[in-house]
Formats: C-alpha cells, structure tokens, sequence
C-alpha cells in the first residue's frame, strides 16, 4: 500500500491550528492523518475495522468484487465526507483512493462517549445507499448519469462546474453500466447543451432545469 502517515495531531482550544475541513466529533479526539497515492488501498474487505477514515482532500472509492470478477462501486467519498463505518468488527467492501488523498483516521475505541455522533454518520450512509439504489433502479443510462451529476454538485456546494475525480469506468461501475455507455451518455447531454465537458475530470451544468428534468 502506497501510503505515509503522519503524527498523530490534537486541535488546539485556541482555535488555532483548525482546518479547514470541520471535523466530525469535535475537536477533542486525538487523529492521525495519512496520505494515499492513486489507486492504493485504505482497507480490504474482511479486514479488521479499527477506524473510522474523513477525507480531507482527494477522493475514495468503495467497492466489492462479484463472484463473476466484475467491481460494483458502493459509494465515492470527497472531501469532509466519512466513511468507514461497519455494523460489526470487520469491513464488508474494499476502498482504495482514486487520486492523491489525505484521510483523518478516528479510532473506534475511542467512540464510546459520541455515540449520538455516530447514530447521525450512519443514518446518513443509510440514506445516500437508499439514494443510490433508487439510481439503480431508474430505467435509462441517461437518468441515471443526470442522477449522478447532480448529486455531484449538490455534494460540492451546487457549484456548476462538478469535479469528476473518478475515471468514466469508475462511474461505470456505479451506475451499473458500461464504459462505453457511459462516454455516449456525456456526448449525448454535451450535444443537448445541457453540460459541458471542459476536461476530462469536470462537467459543467448549464441547463440545471433540463438535467432536474430527465429524474422527475
């Protein structure tokens, strides 16, 4: 695994030394901050759980493979997002980082006195896997690229222009579709003028009605 970490570090009282990224139990609980290259793996699945992971720049994917060979991504994760939270003392997926990425690591030992912390982090998992099935579930490539898109920017502060740090296989293998599919779907709504393509790891939204459109 192609990682470093650093010392572990405690916010100070004063205010100063904050980050910028809020942290989600407050800033009392000692952290250790690590750094993943591209494409390395944070924990495998069947691996003791001992922490919970809040990424502080770059981008994380979650995953299981299938008995067939195929990769189902689970969920992206971006900047202030947590992960890493398990029903029992084992993770059930893989999560490797998709670009450069520096985690806050929050030992679960030391959770006994935030549990009403913890309740809020899962139900809000819970709710983003209900989300995510529903986009499975719809009936075209293009709702649920459209779905994807918008949940994208909803996540990044409703900017138009929406950060895509994952590669078109990877959203592939969200969505449940094709590479190929996915690259035909993006022309398709460039065509349309409903988003634009200015690099290959960004769309811009131009057409926020049409796009809200083609999921209702």
């Amino acid at each position: 695994m192609l990682a470093y970490t650093t010392i572990p570090a405690q916010l100070r009282s004063d205010g100063i030394d904050r980050p910028i990224v809020p942290l989600p139990f407050g800033s009392v609980h000692l952290q250790q901050i690590s750094f993943f290259a591209p494409g390395s793996e944070i924990y495998a699945q069947g691996e003791k759980a001992g922490n919970i992971y809040q990424v502080e720049f770059g981008a994380v994917r979650v995953y299981r493979l299938l008995a067939d060979g195929r990769r189902q991504i689970s969920a992206f994760y971006l900047s202030g997002e947590v992960f890493g939270l398990e029903a029992d003392t084992n993770h059930h997926f893989f999560a490797e980082a998709i670009t450069g990425t520096s985690l806050r690591l929050f030992p679960r030992s030391k959770f006994g006195d935030i549990s009403q912390e913890l309740f809020s982090l899962t139900l809000r998992s819970l709710t983003r896997a209900q989300e995510h099935l529903l986009v499975l579930g719809r009936q075209t490539a293009a709702e649920r690229v459209a779905a994807f898109l918008l949940d994208l920017a909803e996540r990044q502060g409703g900017l138009e222009q929406v950060e895509l740090p994952m590669s078109r296989m990877d959203i592939g293998d969200y969505l449940g579709l094709t590479i190929e599919t996915i690259s035909r779907v993006f022309s398709k709504l460039k065509d349309k003028g409903i988003i634009a393509l200015p690099t290959l790891r960004s769309a811009e939204i131009t057409k926020w009605n049409a796009l809200r459109a083609m999921i209702e």
